[in-house]
């Protein structure tokens, strides 16, 4: 974990998709922060206000505009870079946006990711790829254990099982056009990435949990709160991306050896359920902050879900650093300096470095 803050990334060409979202954002900062070189293709951002906007990221990255669903424009966007790294996070990320459009749902999160593949057979630069899913891409048996990598995939939602092809397709090609088996090129070393339920400063999107709090929390407005008994795998936002950043160290320097799936999920103490989430945030927010339960009928979202990350703490080290009182208080100062006007882009730039420093103090 300590290489994170050594040179191992300053000057690598790094291609990052889904850069003007919110987990994207938090990334790209980071990787421009450790002197990466930085190209993001995207969508405009996908809520006003938006991490991309407020922490001003083109200061720091290539921003290119495009779709993951066009496939001539993305290949042209990877190949002409000659990126040796590529993170693939661009996708429609949410569960209750899915039931609404289903078929755009798969289209990006599928059809997507399959366009982003077949452009890295024609990138020979490309020494790494880490293609980040979800922790809702395991069929979902509502148990108290964790899931690890070799359960089984599924979903009940089109989000979550969206999120299970893009595994299944990543496999995939993997094993058809990236093995030494299959005669293929060999030289990228594709990997998926799991994570829980990522928290953090400049997260604005719909029904979500904590941009429904702040959004509340700033309006001095109760907020309505849907399935608080809902059990999560809350991690800050930082907590998953160390991981995806470490497992591309080594599928760098280890090639096909670790192509495979991750898991990057909290310890057991971080599997919070809504309610207890909702009550820390009021306590740390202050200011009459409040909420209630929301009896109004919803579509079908798991109950319990967590995560087995034991497979990434043996083989590379990864380990969570922050605790939920400590992801709770970075996120709150977080959107309490946005609310007072401050440089945004220098404030998450300053919780990187605040989170560099548990990486080399464990």
């Amino acid at each position: 974990m300590e290489t994170l803050v050594s040179q191992a990334w300053n000057g690598r060409r790094v291609f990052v998709t889904g850069h003007t979202g919110f987990k994207g954002g938090w990334l790209s900062i980071w990787l421009a922060h450790m002197g990466a070189i930085v190209r993001g293709y995207a969508l405009a951002p996908p809520t006003d206000p938006s991490l991309f906007e407020v922490a001003q990221l083109q200061k720091v990255l290539e921003d290119v505009r495009g779709d993951v669903r066009n496939l001539e424009r993305l290949s042209q966007a990877l190949s002409e870079f000659e990126p040796e790294v590529v993170f693939h996070l661009a996708a429609q990320p949410l569960v209750r946006a899915s039931y609404a459009d289903p078929l755009g749902t798969y289209a990006t999160n599928v059809m997507g990711t399959a366009n982003l593949l077949q452009s890295l057979r024609s990138a020979p630069s490309v020494r790494a790829v880490v293609v980040v899913t979800t922790d809702k891409c395991y069929e979902n048996r509502e148990w108290m254990w964790s899931y690890r990598e070799h359960d089984r995939l599924g979903g009940y939602d089109p989000y979550s099982s969206s999120k299970a092809c893009a595994e299944i397709l990543t496999e995939s090609y993997r094993r058809s056009f990236f093995s030494s088996s299959s005669g293929g090129r060999t030289c990228a070393a594709i990997a998926t990435a799991r994570a829980g339920n990522v928290i953090g400063g400049g997260d604005w999107s719909a029904d979500r949990l904590l941009p429904d709090l702040i959004r509340g929390f700033v309006s001095s407005t109760p907020v309505p709160i849907r399935n608080p008994r809902s059990i999560r795998p809350w991690q800050h936002v930082l907590e998953p991306i160390a991981g995806y950043l470490v497992l591309a160290q080594a599928l760098v320097a280890k090639g096909t050896a670790l192509a495979a799936a991750w898991n990057f999920g909290p310890d057991e103490d971080g599997a919070w359920t809504v309610a207890r989430i909702a009550d820390e945030m009021v306590r740390c927010w202050g200011g009459g902050a409040s909420w209630k339960i929301d009896d109004a009928a919803q579509p079908h979202e798991a109950q319990t879900l967590k995560l087995d990350a034991t497979k990434a703490k043996t083989i590379l080290g990864w380990h969570p650093r922050l605790d939920m009182a400590q992801t709770l208080r970075m996120l709150v100062d977080w959107y309490q300096a946005w609310t007072r006007g401050a440089d945004m882009l220098a404030v998450s730039q300053s919780q990187i470095e605040e989170y560099e420093s548990f990486l080399i103090s464990l």
